[in-house]
């Protein structure tokens, strides 16, 4: 005698594989989105470094003495000093940075159409497929920057510390602190500390 029993074993086999598969697929989707945004903020989070960086350091270094001009045995009528790109920087417009110089008595600003430059070093304008220069400080170039203050004897004299910020329109400022020597005489410049 045969007997013909339904058996469902096996349905139920291939209820649990379907079900298993299901959640494979739905852990397979909830993983890629996962991982997407992990990276999307990993990659937010490298470029919020990136900037802070640049924000935080300055685009400009002093390169050499800084030097001071006396216009007679107690006051300055002139500042010096040379700029290079920092290390790793991105070119600065020079007719976009500004100047502060500060003393204990007074505080001034100073505009590239205040300041002069003289190209101390630059590119050859032909390796940068150029016929003329830019007024962009590169890398490899250094500029000298002349600033006559304007302040009279009671401003700026002796003994007086000063500073120089150089504000470059990317970067933070890079101050300058020197402080006027002791004697000064009249028409000679002096490299300041």
């Amino acid at each position: 005698m045969s007997s013909c029993k339904n058996n469902d074993e096996g349905f139920t086999g291939l209820e649990a594989a379907i079900v298993l598969i299901a959640f494979v697929v739905v852990a397979a989707v909830f993983s890629y989105v996962v991982l997407g945004a992990g990276f999307f903020t990993t990659q937010k989070a490298q470029q919020t470094v990136h900037t802070g960086v640049q924000q935080a350091t300055s685009a400009v270094e002093p390169s050499g003495p800084v030097s001071i001009h006396a216009a007679s045995s107690d006051s300055v009528d002139n500042i010096s000093f040379y700029l290079q790109l920092a290390a790793g920087g991105a070119g600065v417009d020079m007719s976009k940075v500004t100047y502060t110089v500060s003393t204990s008595k007074k505080v001034a600003t100073f505009t590239n159409s205040t300041v002069l430059y003289s190209w101390v070093q630059q590119n050859t304008p032909i390796d940068q497929g150029q016929t003329a220069h830019t007024g962009l400080l590169n890398s490899r170039e250094m500029v000298l920057v002349y600033i006559d203050p304007g302040f009279d004897d009671t401003q700026m004299t002796n003994n007086d510390a000063f500073i120089v910020d150089v504000n470059p329109p990317v970067g933070a400022a890079l101050p300058i602190a020197r402080t006027v020597p002791a004697g000064l005489t009249t028409g000679t410049w002096y490299e300041v500390y």
